[in-house]
């Protein structure tokens, strides 16, 4: 069901939102989100555990969180489903167990938690001549999981921010890899007036050049659009949908994550509408004001949980 509104809360209009997030500074923007085998896994916790993946897609080896079963050691036989969460921009693979429960609202349910690693800018994506994100995340860690820690085949994805972007982009470029996917405040139409201007400052404050993501927005057009959300939506038939994201602007505090809240506000908009369009079932929850940070994102992955928790077979 959608409670898609037609426009942002108060007045916010466009022209506002392009002023403010001008106003903020692109720079700052988004601090807020065959395998061979692994090395051997850092033990972190009774369940958790980071692994060093040797990736062909990255040229290197990329960490991954993982969050084992409750039961994993006493049923050898016994494989699980894996719900990956992807972490966002100028963040790191450590993001969701830093900032949330996610330990102890997995314990005693029956499945793998994965968080893999997205590079400095979080964007889970092919690097034009660079690191294969995708490639790693999709392929390369279900892989080892598969291998070395009985995943099955069921899998669900979900992120923040530009993690949000890499679980709808991830859906829609690779139809039936996953069961669900999730987005909180994701990057979801990247050539929606203004966005290919975010994604350019979030590759700049890594000290990237702009064009090393998907080259020229302009004059690689049709690479940015092959790796758009809302582009590719047709491959997300058949995939269960939650899709949050708040208008941002006008709360007390600190204004930059409202301004970049707001800032990305249309393009998740205009995915919904297109998802409409196309008759692809979605949830979604568009809210008034809010912020992109935890604060907003924790209570849109428990929102999020039963359609996660269906997809996956697991317990709500």
């Amino acid at each position: 069901m959608s409670d898609l509104p037609q426009k942002p809360a108060a007045g916010v209009s466009r022209r506002t939102v392009a002023r403010a997030t001008a106003a903020a500074g692109l720079a700052a923007l988004f601090g807020a989100a065959a395998t061979a085998p692994a090395r051997a896994a850092t033990r972190l916790g009774p369940r958790t555990r980071d692994v060093s993946v040797p990736s062909a897609a990255l040229g290197r080896s990329a960490p991954v969180r993982l969050i084992l079963p409750s039961d994993f050691a006493t049923r050898p036989d016994k494989k699980y489903p894996v719900l990956y969460l992807l972490h966002g921009a100028h963040d790191d693979y450590t993001s969701w167990t830093r900032e949330t429960d996610i330990e102890a609202f997995t314990a005693g349910r029956d499945l793998i938690v994965a968080m893999p690693d997205a590079g400095p800018t979080g964007i889970p994506s092919v690097w034009r001549g660079g690191p294969d994100y995708e490639t790693f995340q999709v392929k390369e860690v279900p892989a080892l999981l598969a291998r070395d820690y009985r995943a099955s085949g069921v899998r669900a994805v979900a992120g923040v921010s530009t993690g949000g972007y890499g679980a709808m982009a991830h859906a829609a470029r690779h139809p039936g890899a996953f069961t669900a996917a999730a987005s909180y405040s994701g990057i979801l139409d990247t050539t929606a007036p203004g966005v290919p201007t975010i994604m350019d400052a979030i590759v700049a404050r890594e000290n990237l050049p702009a064009a090393s993501l998907w080259g020229n927005p302009v004059f690689n057009l049709l690479t940015w659009r092959d790796f758009n959300p809302r582009a590719r939506a047709t491959g997300l038939f058949g995939t269960a949908l939650y899709v949050s994201q708040g208008s941002g602007v006008g709360g007390g505090g600190d204004p930059l994550p409202g301004i970049l809240e707001s800032a990305l506000w249309p393009s998740a908009q205009g995915f919904a509408r297109t998802l409409a369009l196309m008759g692809v079932p979605a949830t979604t929850h568009f809210y008034g004001g809010g912020g992109h940070d935890w604060a907003h994102w924790k209570p849109e992955f428990t929102a999020s949980w039963p359609i996660l928790a269906r997809a996956l077979s697991v317990p709500e």
